[in-house]
């Protein structure tokens, strides 16, 4: 960090293909992973670029654009890319020029694929979801082109949930009409579910990223994502006085506060307010008052603490997924959430 970067979000790449061989392990197929959203926040290509070198060669986008700015960065003799938004309008001839596979996801984008002259794509059935996919009984007969069928689950990261059961047998029930297709089930927490769940390739994302299989940290995912800022100013404030916007912290006592350089203009969400908390000075200690747009403010009373001093807001000390439950969120929603005027620094 420096004066003119207060706050970094630092990517561990070694720490990224641990999990992509956990996974690998768990689920015992190959791990197509999801780098949507611009790999979830920490930047797809760096991401994507690691994740080839241990060995990945298939990945998946949401939109059309990302997949072209992805397929410009790793190279027309690059890995599958896949889109999961299927195929709109006169997206065909951009996913042509790419070298994109769209996943479609209704009958008039397989007859939009077609028209615009085919070639190799997925195709999703909705068993259950309701949100992308072709319902399993309205599922077409095999066609040319086709490559990979999938589904996608509601509540992996609820293990006991019969809904997981439920899908993956309506997912099995159609498989008959596409032989030799490859079959893609499990996202991330259904690579824990058990072989049955696994088919034939894994599209994990956020255990990519180091959030756990079921919405809380799991030691088997090491973090990835470290969110630091730095000490703006540290200031004593007399018990009766507040901080931040409307009062939303009056001190009862004389306390010792930081401020920090984060706020929600970088991505620290201002549902934080009141009962989020950080790392600093060896230490966890909470957030006063509101998450502004720029800063925060933390409780020091009590600590060594310096302007220029390092903050983590989560990290190996502050996981992603307890740092998500304090704002109310999740761990997807904390990652995407980081804007792009933080830089993101990566290790390997």
């Amino acid at each position: 960090m420096t004066a003119s970067t207060p706050a970094v979000l630092s990517v561990d790449l070694n720490a990224l293909a641990r999990n992509y061989h956990t996974l690998e392990a768990v689920s015992g197929q190959p791990v197509h992973p999801v780098v949507k959203a611009d790999g979830y926040g920490l930047g797809a290509q760096a991401v994507a670029a690691r994740l080839m070198a241990e060995g990945a060669r298939t990945f998946f986008v949401a939109r059309a654009a990302e997949g072209v700015r992805l397929r410009a960065a790793l190279g027309a003799d690059g890995p599958v890319i896949y889109v999961l938004d299927g195929c709109h309008g006169d997206d065909a001839a951009m996913l042509k020029a790419s070298d994109l596979r769209p996943v479609l996801n209704h009958p008039a984008q397989i007859q939009a694929w077609r028209a615009a002259g085919g070639g190799t794509c997925g195709l999703q059935i909705d068993t259950g979801m309701n949100r992308l996919g072709i319902r399993p009984e309205e599922a077409p007969e095999a066609f040319d082109g086709l490559a990979l069928v999938l589904t996608h689950l509601a509540c992996a990261d609820e293990p006991a949930n019969p809904m997981n059961r439920r899908q993956r047998d309506a997912f099995a029930g159609v498989l008959d009409r596409y032989p030799g297709v490859i079959r893609s089930f499990a996202n991330s927490s259904g690579c824990f579910l058990g072989p049955d769940f696994a088919f034939d390739t894994v599209r994990p994302g956020i255990c990519l990223y180091g959030g756990g299989p079921e919405g809380r940290p799991d030691p088997r995912i090491a973090p990835v994502a470290t969110l630091t800022a730095e000490v703006l100013q540290v200031r004593d404030v007399p018990a009766g006085e507040s901080v931040g916007y409307s009062r939303g912290y009056i001190a009862q006592r004389p306390i010792k506060v930081a401020t920090v350089a984060a706020g929600y203009a970088d991505g620290l969400l201002r549902s934080y307010s009141p009962q989020g908390a950080v790392w600093i000075a060896n230490e966890t200690r909470p957030l006063l008052g509101r998450v502004s747009m720029d800063v925060c403010a933390v409780d020091i009373t009590g600590l060594d603490v310096a302007v220029g001093d390092p903050v983590e807001l989560f990290g190996p000390n502050r996981l992603l997924d307890d740092a998500a439950a304090a704002a109310g969120t999740i761990s997807y929603e904390l990652l995407t959430s980081i804007t792009p005027r933080v830089p993101r620094v990566y290790s390997q």
